[in-house]
């Protein structure tokens, strides 16, 4: 296959409210190759799991996409029918949702649940689709899967229940992986040990995997390349070693200042001043600006486009430049 695997250009969802609507995703382009991982960064509200998820069908009923595109496998998934998406999602394109305990259903058998993947799909017969629950089940590290086939959700620890969700995700191997917050809520050790079984799972598999997430710590070990959103934009595109290397936006290199390394105790917490606004609007200025050391004029009446920055690495600042040099 030529191309990347997922192509989504131009992308805009708003969300319709009783007296206004919000624009949660303005114009968001980006791809993902084969065998790659992508991960998205950005505070809550920025608009990471809306792009992913309405890319792909999974839209509140007040939501909805009023531009762009979202090639697949030469087939735009905003232009298909919900039964010919269902088709997809789950066969071809696999999902990890953030909170396990509410998205496995709590009177249904976990070995049943990830049987029913397979089985909706027409991927294995019943019979296979068995043996392949048990295969997954101790691929995911779950111990006696013959024994724990038959258990509810609330039988299991968070990481357990998570390992689930990815076996779920994986029954029918996926070309791509959307893992929306898989770490979310699970103590360090557990946080290590998922992305560890998802690092491994990728490298065996030879897929692709968008990462979301919150924590620069998840994206910057498990991920090829980074992007960075805020405002429902993309402020910064790079591979995983030029970010960390020449971080150029102000918002990316606020977020990374207002994290604790490990070995940097007693390092002070510089948080980023103000809060994001509601956008009811399409952004016409810099969303960031209000919040930014570095706003002039020029950002608070031009919107930045994302412009290449060197090489692979693309920025949303007028004054990206001047960040960076001072950054040094």
């Amino acid at each position: 296959m030529s191309g990347p695997l997922l192509a989504i250009d131009n992308l805009q969802v708003k969300f319709s409210r009783n007296e206004d609507e919000v624009c949660a995703v303005n114009g968001v382009s980006f791809s993902i190759n084969e065998n790659e991982t992508l991960g998205i960064v950005g505070e809550s509200g920025s608009g990471k799991s809306v792009t992913l998820m309405s890319s792909i069908g999974l839209l509140r009923e007040n939501g909805k996409i009023t531009a762009g595109t979202a090639m697949f496998q030469g087939r735009d998934l905003l232009k298909l029918k919900p039964k010919q998406l269902e088709d997809i999602r789950g066969r071809d394109i696999g999902v990890v949702f953030q909170d396990p305990m509410t998205s496995l259903n709590p009177v249904m058998r976990i070995g049943d649940q990830i049987m029913e993947a397979m089985l909706t799909h027409h991927y294995v017969s019943r019979k296979e689709a068995f043996e392949r629950t048990l295969h997954l089940l101790h691929e995911m590290g779950i111990p006696d899967p013959k024994a724990r086939f038959k258990n509810y959700p609330h039988e299991f620890s968070g990481g357990m229940r998570q390992r689930i969700m990815i076996a779920i995700a994986l029954a029918c191997e996926p070309q791509l992986l959307i893992a929306d917050e898989p770490t979310t809520a699970l103590d360090v050790t557990v946080q290590m040990q998922i992305l560890a079984l998802l690092q491994e799972l990728r490298s065996k598999r030879g897929m692709s995997v968008v990462m979301v997430t919150h924590d620069f710590g998840v994206a910057t070990n498990f991920c090829d390349k980074i992007i960075v959103m805020y405002g429902g934009q993309i402020m910064e595109v790079a591979k995983t070693e030029q970010f960390i290397r020449e971080t150029a936006h102000p918002y990316s290199i606020g977020l990374k200042r207002s994290i604790i390394e490990v070995g940097q105790r007693g390092k002070e917490i510089m948080p980023i001043p103000g809060v994001s606004k509601s956008l009811t609007e399409i952004p016409t200025s810099c969303s960031f600006a209000p919040r930014c050391s570095f706003a002039t004029e020029r950002c608070l009446r031009e919107l930045p486009k994302l412009r290449a920055f060197g090489g692979d690495h693309q920025i949303a600042c007028h004054h990206a430049e001047e960040v960076v040099s001072l950054a040094k």
